[in-house]
């Protein structure tokens, strides 16, 4: 199991297992018990993460016992680091073993590798064939730094018709390769209805959850704000260039954040989530890949050529 020593202050990812034991029972001895450690021991584990992160992360005045919205933030951070790292690893372990093998290497918005891209490398494997892969999630600009750099051989991004596309770089060329929409989304309240309605005519301000300057994703609703006079309404509360946390503030009831369906249907689904308007408040994005034209690997000119011919037909 990878981890960091914590002897130091450093975290130890047992820590984010630890936490999501605790989140799924309620309770610390029957946490220890799946983690194989004494009560009192699980509980000092507990106590160390909290410790590192400088605030309470579990409630413990209810019965069964919930994690505080930092508590929720940092386990869903701490998952996504372990997964990343262990997939790395085996990426590794499987490039080391096999040393003839070309890594291709994606890189992509947050949004779209949390949920799109898992799916999509899937259904382009099941078409395509097994190729040896790793992807890093960054922001847009640093993804693009990075292609031109060769460190990466595609990168994955949103674009609509409002916003310049990322191949009027002409040293880059792009496909269409699925599609999504960016979706007003809020806490619904006991009655159903959303905490926060955009629709209703009101002088309250909407307190809203908005991505970062340095989050090309947030540029897209921009312009749909302008256009219907929303702007003066909203109320920043809290800004993330991560679309995951945005979707935690979400769910947590604190306001308003536009973000991508394919990232909150499970939330919408299962009722944690509502849309906090009308359809007319929807931003239709595409979902593009982009290479380097001066890339002449011989495999990425193959997956690009087999993409060419499956543009119009999405793989997922």
């Amino acid at each position: 199991m990878m981890h960091y020593l914590h002897n130091n202050g450093d975290m130890d990812f047992q820590w984010i297992k630890d936490l999501s034991a605790l989140a799924s029972t309620g309770n610390f001895s029957r946490a220890a018990e799946l983690n194989h450690i004494s009560q009192p021991a699980f509980s000092r584990r507990i106590k160390a993460l909290e410790q590192w992160v400088g605030a309470p992360l579990v409630d413990r005045s209810k019965h069964p016992v919930k994690l505080t919205e930092a508590g929720g933030q940092i386990l869903e951070a701490g998952q996504q680091a372990i997964d990343r790292l262990e997939t790395e690893r085996a990426n590794v372990l499987e490039a080391l073993s096999q040393p003839d093998r070309y890594v291709v290497k994606f890189a992509a918005q947050h949004s779209i590798s949390w949920r799109f891209f898992p799916d999509w490398l899937q259904a382009f494997e099941g078409a395509y064939g097994a190729v040896m892969s790793r992807l890093r999630a960054d922001n847009l600009p640093n993804c693009i730094d990075d292609l031109k750099k060769g460190d990466v051989d595609f990168v994955i991004s949103y674009e609509n018709d409002m916003q310049k596309p990322v191949d009027a770089d002409h040293d880059l060329t792009s496909l269409t390769i699925g599609d999504d929409c960016l979706i007003p989304v809020c806490k619904p309240q006991a009655n159903g209805r959303p905490m926060f309605d955009i629709d209703e005519q009101s002088i309250l301000p909407i307190p809203f959850l908005r991505f970062g300057a340095d989050a090309p994703i947030g540029w897209h609703v921009e312009p749909l704000l302008e256009r219907r006079h929303l702007k003066s309404r909203l109320k920043t509360v809290y800004e993330n260039s991560m679309a995951g946390a945005l979707r935690i503030r979400a769910r947590d009831g604190m306001g308003v954040s536009w973000l991508p369906m394919t990232l909150v249907q499970p939330d919408i689904d299962s009722g944690l989530l509502i849309a906090a308007g009308s359809d007319e408040w929807r931003v239709n994005v595409d979902i593009r890949i982009h290479r380097l034209n001066a890339n002449r690997n011989t495999l990425i000119r193959k997956i690009w050529s087999f993409l060419a011919l499956r543009e119009g037909v999405p793989l997922a």
